[in-house]
């Protein structure tokens, strides 16, 4: 029986002719802070290439200074851990975490001196299956146009050489790749250390469906690449059943990122899981041959503007009032380490001693 590949109607026309293509999916060493800085540590906080304002979200009581701080992006510490139920509980949310572990510039890697997604998950240590992914904190757009930020994270206008680049602004390791027909194989850069835990990348497709793949078992020390190949791969084009959908207005394919699961069996030990991603590269084969047409179809029809625009405002509205939300139970959080003293201390004849008793 023939397998499946969906291919667009460009291809048919390559006839025997297969063309696949390497690309960046998401490079985690590019996500440092270099934007929006904090008043109090003086130091950036968000990524200047994928910060996100999600201030349009709330209401006119708050202050442009308030909304100011609305904004968020791909920078690692940004990133969430997201536990399963088996896994939940009040000391795995609270220590459960994504941040940015430098490596050493005397590391023999080529990305040494660079900061890496580091992960440390709170698996429950009860015989429970459980598993936690590692997601970005909103979805990432397909379609965002490509334009510089500022220092204070407000996106500019696009240059005339970023609309005739043809890109979009999560392209080139960010989270997103484009013209994307079969997935012949995923690789991801990770460190082992000898946990025993399954590692799955998780994709998103332009019909927003969401796959998972499993990429291995993490009982390994150092760095090494995980790869999964796709099982149904067919390089035989004759052996191909090719089914062909109109391109436009469905749009190029794309694939983008939506995160890692690490999965815990329940004979395997609990407790603390720490890992240490550096990046997602896929091999695909090409949907279209080439995306530079004849006719503009999107600048004549804006179809796939208008459904990506309701998309985004959705998840802008959804995200945006989840940012608000926290923002405020930031503002509402106790600040205070201590008593303040009731007493002098320092006075003598004070009470001293532990558990209230005064010392004789």
């Amino acid at each position: 029986m023939k397998k499946t590949c969906y291919l667009l109607a460009s291809l048919l026309l390559a006839g025997s002719l297969a063309v696949a293509d390497e690309a960046m999916l998401i490079d985690f060493t590019q996500l440092e802070p270099d934007c929006v800085v904090d008043e109090q540590t003086e130091k950036p906080t968000q990524n200047k290439h994928t910060v996100m304002d999600f201030s349009v979200a709330a209401g006119a009581t708050f202050t442009k200074d308030q909304k100011d701080l609305m904004k968020t992006s791909l920078a690692l510490p940004e990133w969430e851990v997201v536990l399963n139920s088996s896994a939940r509980n009040v000391g795995s949310l609270a220590e459960s975490k994504v941040v940015a572990a430098p490596v050493k510039d005397s590391a023999k890697v080529p990305f040494a001196g660079k900061d890496v997604m580091g992960v440390r998950v709170v698996f429950p240590t009860i015989a429970a299956n459980a598993n936690a992914k590692i997601v970005p904190p909103f979805d990432i757009p397909a379609y965002e146009p490509l334009a510089d930020a500022d220092d204070d994270g407000v996106r500019q206008e696009p240059t005339d050489e970023q609309k005739a680049s043809g890109k979009t602004l999560f392209e080139d390791g960010y989270g997103v790749v484009k013209n994307v027909g079969t997935i012949k194989s995923i690789a991801c850069t990770t460190m082992g250390m000898n946990y025993p835990h399954g590692l799955y990348v998780m994709l998103k497709d332009n019909d927003n469906i969401e796959r998972r793949y499993f990429m291995g078992y993490l009982s390994f020390d150092g760095w090494k690449t995980l790869i999964w190949n796709n099982p149904q791969y067919i390089t035989e084009i004759r052996n191909r059943e090719i089914r062909v959908y109109p391109i436009y207005p469905r749009g190029v394919p794309f694939v983008k990122f939506s995160g890692f699961q690490i999965t815990r069996d329940a004979a395997h030990i609990g407790d603390n899981y720490i890992g240490y991603f550096k990046d997602v590269k896929v091999i695909y084969d090409k949907a279209i041959l080439t995306s530079d047409r004849d006719i503009a179809d999107e600048d004549l029809w804006g179809i796939i503007t208008k459904k990506e625009t309701a998309r985004q405002t959705a998840e802008m509205q959804r995200f945006g009032n989840t940012q608000v939300n926290r923002y405020l139970e930031k503002q509402k959080m106790a600040v205070e380490n201590e008593f303040t003293p009731s007493i002098d201390t320092d006075a003598e004849g004070s009470a001293q001693g532990n558990g209230g008793q005064a010392a004789n």
